[in-house]
């Protein structure tokens, strides 16, 4: 079996470790921190959710960037100062436009094909990451949104999910802590919610015991292919072999594609999310327990065992910045005192993390111009959703690429 080197210990890089070893080939695993799972795989929205399957390359998405390209607590934001990749991605994103359909079915089977992967790992390693299957609402305060939102529930179900329209009154039933007036809803009684970090921790330890070599506190400086072998120099100087390498950088992944040869246009949209800590019994009870989506402000929520709730969400095109900024945190704050006003918000931890997205908001998942260079990266607001399939797909390339490189038997004429 090969020797691979993975590059990032996020979610996607720890679940390609996990399945490239399980398969049993040696592994490395290369992470700048000292623990795995410490930047966008640390405190996101907790989604398992195929029901947000919808990609982003619809033209209202375009009209919202505009309208709200000046007001700095909106949903979608981009920064106006043009870059060339900045410009790049969007180019690429108006191009895509006409695949919304079919790549919004094509996510929908990718999230659906991932759970029996994730959950089943999670089983077999014991790993605790709160995990909470009572579904995902989305809910919509005017009939517009409720509209769209009935056009992508037939694109989820051409996809194999279902999910079903709900009245406000069903929405109550479904969440009773919800308060505010709605025009309805639709809920997703599959999905479900946890604490990725939890989960990135623990499979990371589930790697470790497997074998996997983690390299954590290590920054990699430069990584080149021949080929044949892949080597990875690291920032001290350290240089790591192995026959072969697997990107999984996140947003760091689109330079370390350069040095291969590859254009990985990945771009780091920003995302906000808050911890709520619930401290008292009031705000206990007042918090969801049903995982939530609210559509008009890009926000969604998750419960995280008895004391911790979770809203995270809006997107920020603003290159690799991870300042958390008081005017994208705030709207998040008040959504939760007006949303759930019996939750305590008196002491709330902050927190932004940089979503790897690919113009077309599909994962990369693959190999490179080099036989032994491997991508599974640009998984953007799904990283946690689609992790599992695609680590069983990277798996399946490296498999391809191990059968085109064995040596061929020498037929037995030719030795005679």
């Amino acid at each position: 079996m090969a020797h691979l080197i993975v590059i990032g210990g996020g979610i996607t890089g720890v679940t390609s470790a996990y399945a490239l070893a399980r398969q049993g080939h040696q592994v490395t695993l290369i992470e700048k921190h000292r623990y795995a799972g410490m930047e966008t795989s640390h405190a996101n929205g907790g989604q398992l959710s195929a029901s947000n399957a919808e990609v982003w390359t619809h033209p209202s998405t375009l009209l919202k960037g505009l309208k709200w390209m000046f007001k700095a607590d909106a949903p979608l934001l981009v920064n106006p100062r043009p870059s060339w990749h900045k410009l790049s991605w969007f180019a690429e994103f108006v191009a895509s436009i006409p695949k919304y359909r079919s790549n919004t079915v094509a996510t929908t089977r990718l999230a659906i094909a991932a759970r029996d992967h994730l959950f089943g790992w999670a089983e077999a390693e014991g790993i605790d990451f709160d995990l909470k299957q009572q579904g995902i609402l989305h809910i919509y305060r005017d009939r517009a949104g409720f509209e769209h939102a009935g056009e992508v529930s037939r694109l989820l179900a051409e996809g194999g999910l279902p999910r079903r329209a709900v009245t406000p009154d069903e929405m109550r039933a479904i969440e009773p802590t919800l308060q505010g007036d709605y025009f309805g809803g639709y809920y997703t009684e599959s999905d479900s919610t946890g604490d990725i970090h939890k989960f990135t921790h623990g499979l990371g330890q589930a790697c470790a015991r497997l074998g996997v070599k983690l390299m954590t506190g290590q920054t990699v400086a430069l990584v080149r292919s021949t080929g044949s072998t892949a080597q990875v120099t690291l920032d001290d100087g350290q240089v790591v072999s192995a026959d072969a390498v697997v990107i999984s950088a996140g947003v760091h992944s689109r330079a370390l594609g350069a040095q291969l040869g590859d254009r990985l246009n990945v771009y780091p949209v920003k995302g906000y999310s808050i911890t709520v800590m619930l401290n008292d019994e009031q705000s206990q009870a007042a918090a969801p327990q049903v995982s939530l989506l609210d559509d008009e402000t890009k926000l969604v929520t998750s419960r995280l065992g008895v004391d911790r709730f979770r809203v995270a969400g809006t997107a920020e095109f603003n290159g690799i910045n991870l300042d958390i900024r008081a005017d994208r945190i705030r709207p998040l704050v008040n959504w939760v005192n007006q949303c759930f006003p019996g939750v305590s918000t008196r002491r709330v931890e902050p927190w932004a993390g940089l979503r790897p997205m690919m113009p077309n908001m599909m994962p990369r998942v693959g190999a490179g111009r080099q036989a032994n260079v491997f991508y599974n990266t640009g998984h953007g607001h799904l990283g946690w959703t689609l992790s599992a399939i695609t680590a069983h797909q990277l798996g399946e390339h490296v498999a391809q690429w191990e059968r085109r490189r064995a040596p061929r038997p020498v037929p037995v004429a030719a030795i005679a």
